[in-house]
């Protein structure tokens, strides 16, 4: 009895361990259209627990301005609404930022992914343009992650490239 939990208490140990070293990237692109009339795209980027419904809120770019005009549009990122932003007080902190202009961003989101406990995820991104479209991609992700994990999506239209990297 003692050596099993001994050998389970080790084995929690390397586990919170692998989770405490882990690095965790997200790169996603934002794509030039050619439109006649642009405007940057309200994302929204958060982790969802398969088992417990749990969400973790990683990134949300916004117009943020003193009147608070800009949050009267994050409705239209439709599924981090109705699962996430409805719920949260604006304006939230922490995760938060501008919108973005097109091209490449890497962010690193170690620190947000640790606080999670070991399980099974699935990692939104959802865009949202002013007289443009709208586009959600998700990616399948198991925490912590044991070997280096890849994983990686293509958007249509408002979104580009997205490639998600977790190195133990």
């Amino acid at each position: 009895m003692l050596r099993k939990t001994v050998v389970a208490i080790l084995f929690s140990v390397g586990t919170a361990a692998a989770a405490q070293s882990s690095e965790a990237i997200l790169n996603l692109e934002i794509p030039r259209l050619q439109v006649a009339e642009y405007h940057n795209p309200y994302v929204a980027i958060w982790v969802h627990s398969n088992s417990t419904g749990d969400i973790a809120n990683l990134a949300l770019w916004y117009q943020m301005d003193e009147r608070g005009e800009g949050e009267k549009w994050l409705k239209d990122l439709r599924q981090w609404w109705r699962r996430s932003g409805r719920s949260l007080e604006m304006p939230a902190d922490g995760f938060t930022g501008a919108t973005r202009r097109p091209g490449r961003y890497s962010m690193d989101v170690t620190a947000a992914l640790k606080a999670l406990p070991a399980g099974q995820y699935t990692l939104y991104i959802e865009a949202s343009r002013e007289v443009g479209g709208r586009e959600l991609l998700k990616l399948p992700v198991t925490l912590p992650a044991i070997t280096p994990i890849t994983a990686e999506v293509v958007g249509e239209s408002e979104l580009g490239a997205v490639a998600f990297q977790v190195k133990p």
